[in-house]
């Protein structure tokens, strides 16, 4: 099915919300020797997703390989995509949205948990001194796809035909079609402060009711609810869609709830749009109220590459004769 609906070879960035996804966010080592290493294990990544994903292939085990800015540069200097860059901070009057290393992203997604580990154990095995980890989050979904804030969450995603077109790249950059940028950002939430507030008064600041996943109108302003300041509208109109996949994670135990956002987009303005939206406020000065309650503490911008463009890394790396 994926392939009537996507027909260029993209990795999976359109693969269904699954039970259970790992963020592993990575920097590589400097040295030739490194580099040659994470050049064979990510050109190679389908053949691990094979040896793990076999075991039971109604658990949907897949992996989307994302490669930052700086990778990008030592492993292909010739040529980039052309909106690739490091995640720009934002600093809006009240708060921020920091920018934190990562030269790789690998996005695991499967309905079971052991796969998901297993797959990650082996990766890092592969990949050995090459690379240290920076962040790590294990994602679960919650109850009917909702967030930790008791709020549905993915709505707005694209579906059928008009997903491709918001999450890859087409005939504006021909080298890169089938490729789409990823942004990625880890919030800590004050559940204790959420708590305090009415469900109406949550429902003003996310723009949706809780209990159905209701739209609601527009405010007057200039107070604007998250789902307004995170919808681009084109010259045209027509809105700007992305594709979200968060996931909750959290540890009670250490006080710890979450919402790992991730989306894949064509048009890497876009994302960055939305995240000064919410930070500076549309107008300046009304940030994103959510931003209250949550706390931006990674940023990382990603190019999630075609199959083809990340099995022709390895041969970018053998020795011309």
């Amino acid at each position: 099915m994926q392939g009537e609906r996507v027909p260029i070879d993209a990795q999976q960035v359109d693969a269904p919300l699954s039970r259970f996804a790992v963020f592993l966010v990575m920097t590589v080592a400097d040295g030739g020797e490194a580099l040659g290493t994470v050049r064979e294990v990510v050109s190679g990544i389908d053949d691990l997703v094979k040896t793990v994903g076999f075991r039971d292939l109604e658990a949907k085990l897949s992996c989307v390989v994302g490669i930052g800015r700086g990778l990008w540069d030592r492993l292909s200097p010739e040529r980039r995509p052309i909106e690739l860059h490091a995640f720009p901070p934002v600093a809006g009057a009240v708060h921020s949205a920091p920018s934190t290393p990562g030269d790789l992203l690998f996005h695991i997604r499967a309905e079971r948990q052991d796969l998901c580990f297993e797959f990650e154990r082996l990766l890092l095995g592969q990949l050995g001194d090459a690379a240290s980890v920076t962040d790590e989050t294990h994602g679960f979904r919650y109850f009917d796809a909702r967030d930790l804030l008791g709020f549905v969450d993915g709505t707005a995603n694209p579906i059928g035909r008009m997903l491709p077109d918001a999450s890859l790249i087409g005939d504006e950059d021909p080298d890169f079609a089938g490729g789409s940028y990823v942004v990625v950002q880890k919030y800590l939430h004050d559940l204790d402060a959420w708590a305090r507030l009415s469900t109406e008064e949550q429902e003003a600041v996310v723009g949706r009711t809780k209990a159905d996943n209701v739209e609601l109108d527009d405010a007057v302003g200039p107070q604007l609810a998250h789902k307004t300041l995170a919808t681009i509208v084109g010259d045209d109109g027509e809105e700007l869609e992305i594709l979200r996949d968060n996931m909750p994670f959290g540890r009670p135990g250490q006080g710890e709830f979450g919402t790992y956002f991730i989306g894949y987009t064509r048009r890497l303005w876009v994302i960055q749009l939305m995240i000064k939206r919410m930070f500076v406020g549309q107008p300046p000065g009304f940030h994103d109220r959510i931003l209250d309650v949550s706390t931006a503490v990674t940023g990382t911008t990603f190019f999630a590459p075609s199959n083809p463009v990340l099995r022709g890394l390895a041969a970018a790396g053998e020795p011309t004769t």
